[in-house]
């Protein structure tokens, strides 16, 4: 996966894109890059389909643009690489944090969808109990940015199942990597974002749902509520997966996310 940069509000926003044909934009989550879709650039990317992973603001080699990344200035970033690009319209996946973003650029860019997979990620805004945990987290950030992730990391995937410890050990490789004010600035822009159930109701093109039942996260129920609220609305729930369904079943993901651009 080459590396390829273009200027977005004169920093560096970092992505790889490969392959032919129709377009597929890949968006990790918090605390990850792009490179936790090796594997799906691997197996997806080939003459008919291009794959195009971009680093979202302060993750990755994409640098910080302020102390507040709102989800609406990370789809702006995602967006200015697309038009280098000349990609008009595209399948986005997103992963979380990424699907988040993904809804922000869906909301602006309705009609460059040609479809929507959620990816352990959800509609909604955050509650206020969350809003107090993106507090307490910043908070333990700022002081022990190591305790953060060491704690965070291994939440994400399905804590009664343990052969995850390579992948646990990757993940937070990379989370270590990102800038504490990358960092901060995400868990401040994933608290203020807005609630876009809304774009679900009234979407044209269609949204699947890939949902961990084990997902300490995101309760799977409410996943399913939402991916039942689009007309064109799936879901795939996995049965031993958390919130890291890209490692913790990479085949089925995989082949669910074929099944769906196809």
């Amino acid at each position: 996966m080459k590396q390829e940069s273009i200027k977005f509000k004169n920093i560096n926003v970092s992505f790889t894109d490969n392959g032919k044909g129709k377009a597929v934009v890949f968006l990790h989550g918090f605390l990850e890059d792009k490179s936790i879709w090796k594997a799906f650039v691997k197996h997806l990317a080939n003459s008919t389909t291009r794959v195009i992973t971009i680093d979202l603001l302060g993750h990755g080699a994409t640098d910080c643009l302020s102390y507040v990344h709102t989800m609406e200035e990370m789809a702006e970033a995602v967006e200015a690489v697309l038009t280098h690009l000349k990609i008009r319209k595209a399948y986005f996946v997103g992963h979380s944090l990424g699907g988040y973003v993904s809804l922000a650029y869906a909301e602006k860019n309705p009609d460059n969808l040609k479809g929507l997979c959620m990816f352990h990620s959800s509609a909604r805004a955050d509650n206020a109990d969350k809003k107090k945990d993106r507090d307490r987290a910043i908070k333990v950030v700022k002081k022990n940015m190591n305790l953060f992730v060491n704690e965070a990391i291994p939440n994400l995937f399905n804590t009664n199942f343990k052969p995850y410890k390579r992948a646990i050990n990757q993940i937070k490789k990379i989370a270590l990597t990102t800038s504490k004010q990358g960092v901060v600035a995400a868990l401040e822009g994933m608290k203020i974002r807005l609630d876009r159930e809304i774009i679900l109701n009234f979407s044209p093109y269609p949204i699947l749902y890939i949902i961990g039942k084990q997902d300490n996260i995101l309760p799977y129920q409410d996943l399913i509520a939402q991916a039942n609220l689009p007309e064109k609305g799936s879901y795939v729930l996995l049965e031993n997966v958390g919130h890291a369904g890209f490692f913790e079943d990479e085949a089925a993901t995989i082949k669910t996310l074929k099944e769906f651009i196809n």
